[in-house]
């Protein structure tokens, strides 16, 4: 991702999201604010503030419409696309993880899974095992998995959304003896891994938040706002896999440099910095679209 000239810079270490990710990011943060949908022309013209041409759009657009992520709509007699009814609700779960996330303490309870599965049906248990990694869940064998206990009610709904609950027994349950929780935490997740995606957002965004803080957030510049949208698009589509990959294990269980926390803080004052800029422009782009139609 490239510089923006005359402002702020983007994040130029960090590897660049691939298109139909900034394409999810975009729906997610701004269709649902005005009216559900977008249309075309505005999609494209607000990808083009991040260096993505019309035709990668394009693809990319058709890329997520095949996957049933979004729907064709007409927005004002115009062609425009809307999430897809089957996604929304992820969406919605996506919001609290993604910018109200919990962090579990040493004294909470845990929520275990396990399920059983017909060999005739190794599709549906690796529909099931997928779901369970993408919610953060780790593995303690291979019939038993753990997460921290306050994941329950959305671990609930998203199974019973998705029809899987007949194969599935969930668990609240606590610690009280055995082996050294640090070293199974260790096992359950790969932490050294994880460790490491919080290492690049905070070395990778770091030198944003430095250069942010000197611009005057009081003053209104339609330019600073387009240079905030671009910069606040690419770091929500860098940030929101990692409080998945994370589910909030306890501190407590953790190794003591542990980056989660200073990435956590990174990723909320640049929320905060670049938010309301990246929400103006964001909204002058799809608003002068609607005006047009």
């Amino acid at each position: 991702m490239t510089s923006h000239a005359g402002g702020p810079p983007a994040q130029a270490e960090a590897p660049a999201p691939r298109h139909h990710q900034l394409i999810v990011s975009l729906f997610g943060l701004y269709a649902r604010r005005h009216g559900g949908a977008l249309q075309v022309a505005a999609i494209i013209s607000l990808m083009q503030d991040i260096g993505v041409e019309p035709a990668g759009t394009r693809s990319s657009i058709s890329r997520l419409k095949k996957r049933g992520v979004i729907d064709s709509v007409a927005v004002n007699g115009r062609s425009g696309y809307a999430l897809a009814s089957s996604v929304i609700e992820t969406f919605i779960e996506g919001d609290e993880r993604i910018f109200h996330p919990r962090r579990a303490t040493a004294t909470d309870r845990w929520l275990l899974a396990t399920f059983t599965v017909p060999e005739s049906q190794r599709n549906i248990r690796h529909k099931i095992r997928s779901s369970l990694i993408r919610m953060g869940f780790g593995s303690v064998t291979p019939g038993l998995w753990i997460a921290p206990g306050h994941l329950r009610e959305e671990v609930l709904a998203h199974f019973d959304q998705h029809g899987l609950n007949e194969y599935l027994e969930f668990f609240m349950a606590d610690h009280v003896g055995g082996a050294d929780l640090h070293r199974n935490i260790d096992s359950w997740w790969d932490l050294p891994a994880l460790d490491a995606l919080y290492s690049d957002f905070l070395l990778n965004n770091a030198g944003l938040l430095a250069s942010w803080r000197e611009t005057d957030a009081s003053i209104t510049d339609p330019a600073a706002d387009a240079r905030a949208f671009a910069d606040y698009l690419v770091l929500i589509t860098q940030w929101r896999r990692l409080p998945y990959l994370d589910p909030g294990l306890p501190i407590a269980f953790l190794p003591a440099d542990w980056n989660a926390l200073g990435a956590e803080r990174l990723f909320q004052e640049l929320h905060a910095l670049l938010s309301p800029r990246a929400e103006r422009h964001a909204g002058r782009v799809i608003d002068a679209g609607l005006a047009g139609a």
